[in-house]
């Protein structure tokens, strides 16, 4: 593999540098606080009436016990033989469940791991003792089921550990082990406390014992990726080069020949084709988004981390053209990714369809991941640009207002009766639900608001870059000095940002970022800066004085937008969006019936302010037709005749805001005339 030389680093900053203080975005973060993680708490222990018990924390409590049993009774305890519970295992006496067996699906641990990670970002914005305590117990649950060796995995504590490791391709241990690596340093960089990071770091040795190139180790790789970066983040809060090896360990291994998952011991008739599991080819060959659309941005997100660290100039390019894949040929443009649900995967080029779409919350959340990355290999605009799209669409979608019920796929286009009755969109939700068996999309919604400070804004040396304009502040160390940062920001709603910059003495330059959706922008006084424009950010170098103030303005006006001719659902339609939002039709706002309506190709847009379930929303209203629909008496076919239409009023709602006033019928593609 070639080497490229090794840039300087550009990484988030420490959470605790950054203050938000945002009109759209801090109400939200406040919301997981407040809302949002005493009730994901409730829900890992089954005490949310009405939804799915999630089994979590039973599952630990249970291995914790067999882990008291196993230091009592020494040489007498009797380890269990394993047996085989499948990917999804319930009891068969719902009401009364078995207390010494494991429930759930396989990667039922890691509700907990995301949990626990968005209470240590949550800490680290606002201190909470009562949180922190509640956490603090939860960790010395799940530290008291982990094994000598460092094991840490329910599913095979309770049912054996004589098959650990033995079915790679779908049992998750990896997965499990990725999400409470990722959980344990955020809680540590919190708190402070080590505990889960200890129990992390024992987890770490125990795989890295087992796995490797090296002969007698197993010679695999996840089925589940999220290891790969977990490794890298392990590795940059320890500093444990053994943490690194291990994950470029597993991104090498990754679609070599033969395959691991082709020799594993499999029920019959499980798994899906190797794309499904990106192990199709090396990943340096890799060069199409395929498979399942969240374990694919998990794993372009740690290769870019180790691109970067290591300067692995092929892996860069393979990163590259897979960013490419999705962006210009299958992403939607709300930020969704995956077209399909089987496999809850990527399809081909341009099949993007609206009313079967998948588009896993999970999926945006992870497009999100593999887009900071991109921006610490290489600041470009068009990273930044998607990463907002996604985080304003495609990932805010998938929660309520009120914070306590959530979407786990988000179509572009909904008719309730058609997912009640037709078999092909029984995956698609026309409301948010209380809660799912599979929950990884609730706690992953709480952990990205908490961290949203980690996405906004990067640095690198002197230069710091602001990739969201995110309302509050920052501060950056540098040459001995502290810089401030204060954002004052509009978004979403208006472009105008006010940047009061304390930096006197620091030689610190701002790189901040120009929207693709804006129309030509503006600075006020620029002839007061050393200024360049490359690859989407406007650099800014000064002799700062005590105090003062970068004003810029970025023109946003709504805006239809067509998607390419290869998108078959969409021809002759357009979607509106303003700014980093896009928006759809409702038929709380305009009737049932929403393929009857049309808008016209440069309509007269008029921003309206209301409420929805007590929330506050701007909708948008247009000019437009609607089709007089057919009587109930009209014959099936006909002579073609031109339409009769009549004028109405369109009113537009943020796509994020829908499914928030009972079921009802949607659309994000509208015809036009």
């Amino acid at each position: 593999m070639s080497m490229m030389e090794k840039p300087a680093d550009i990484r988030p900053l420490n959470l605790r540098s950054i203050t938000v203080e945002d009109d759209f975005w801090l109400p939200r973060m406040e919301l997981v606080r407040t809302e949002m993680l005493p009730y994901q708490w409730a829900a890992l222990n089954d005490a949310v009436e009405g939804a799915e018990p999630s089994w979590c924390m039973r599952n630990f409590r249970i291995a914790a016990e067999m882990n008291r049993r196993k230091r009592q009774d020494g040489d007498r305890y009797m380890e269990p033989k394993y047996e085989d519970r499948g990917f999804h295992a319930l009891p068969e006496d719902p009401a009364h469940p078995d207390d010494s067996r494991f429930y759930g699906y396989v990667f039922q641990d890691t509700d907990f791991s995301k949990w626990v990670e968005a209470v240590a970002y949550s800490l680290t914005r606002r201190p909470d003792p009562a949180l922190e305590a509640l956490a603090d117990d939860a960790i010395q649950l799940v530290c008291a089921a982990q094994q000598e060796d460092g094991y840490l995995d329910t599913y095979y504590i309770i049912n054996g550990r004589d098959r650990s490791f033995t079915n790679l391709r779908d049992h998750h241990e990896l997965y499990c082990f990725g999400h409470l690596a990722e959980g344990a340093v955020a809680y540590y960089e919190a708190t402070g406390k080590d505990a889960l990071l200890r129990a992390a770091c024992r987890f770490a040795d125990c795989i890295d014992r087992h796995f490797g190139s090296e002969e007698g180790k197993c010679h695999g790789y996840p089925g589940h990726e999220i290891a790969e970066m977990a490794l890298i983040r392990l590795y940059q809060a320890t500093g444990e080069p053994r943490y690194l090896r291990l994950s470029r360990y597993f991104l090498d291994a990754r679609g070599q020949q033969p395959c691991r998952f082709l020799t594993e011991p499999h029920p019959e008739g499980s798994g899906m084709g190797l794309p499904y599991y990106q192990a199709h080819r090396p990943v340096r060959e890799q060069s199409e988004a395929v498979g399942h659309a969240v374990r694919a941005v998990y794993l372009y997100s740690g290769m870019a981390d180790a691109a970067r660290l290591t300067g692995d100039a092929e892996l860069e390019q393979a990163c590259l053209r897979l960013w490419d894949s999705i962006t210009r040929e299958k992403m939607y443009i709300t930020g969704g990714i995956g077209g399909t649900s089987v496999g809850e995967a990527f399809s081909f080029p341009y099949d993007l369809p609206n009313d079967t779409a998948y588009a896993e919350t999970c999926a945006s959340i992870g497009l999100v991941f593999f887009a900071r990355r991109m921006l610490q290999l290489h600041p470009r605009g068009e990273y930044a640009d998607v990463m907002e799209r996604a985080l304003y669409n495609g990932v805010l979608s998938g929660m309520s207002l009120d914070g306590k019920r959530f979407f786990y796929v988000n179509p572009l286009e909904v008719q309730p009766l058609a997912c009640r009755e037709d078999s092909r969109r029984s995956h698609v939700e026309p409301v948010r639900q209380k809660w799912f068996g599979c929950a990884c999309c609730p706690p992953n919604l709480a952990r990205l608001l908490s961290s949203l400070g980690a996405y906004a804004c990067t640095e690198q040396e002197d230069t710091l870059f602001l990739h969201l304009y995110l309302g509050g502040t920052v501060r950056k160390e540098q040459n001995g000095r502290t810089a401030e940062i204060t954002v004052e920001s509009a978004l979403p709603y208006a472009g105008d940002v006010r940047i009061r910059v304390r930096a006197a003495g620091t030689g610190l330059r701002l790189a901040l970022r120009i929207p693709g959706w804006s129309d030509p922008y503006t600075l006020e006084q620029p002839e007061r800066y050393q200024r360049e424009e490359q690859d989407g950010y406007l650099y800014l170098s000064r002799d700062w004085e005590a105090e003062e103030t970068v004003t810029l303005h970025f023109p946003m006006r709504p805006k239809l937008l067509r998607a390419n001719t290869r998108v078959r659902e969409d021809t002759g339609k357009a979607a509106l969006v303003k700014g980093p939002m896009v928006y759809c039709l409702e038929e709380a706002d305009n009737g049932a019936e929403l393929q009857l309506c049309s808008v016209s190709r440069e309509p007269d847009f008029a921003e309206q302010e209301g409420q929805i379930d007590g929330h506050p929303v701007r909708f948008l209203l247009a000019k437009g037709h609607r089709l007089v629909q057919d009587g109930a008496d009209a014959p099936l076919y006909r002579e073609y005749t031109p339409p009769v239409t009549r004028e109405v009023t369109l009113r537009f709602v943020p796509y994020y805001a829908w499914a928030n006033r009972g079921e009802n019928e949607m659309t994000v593609w509208v015809r036009t005339e």
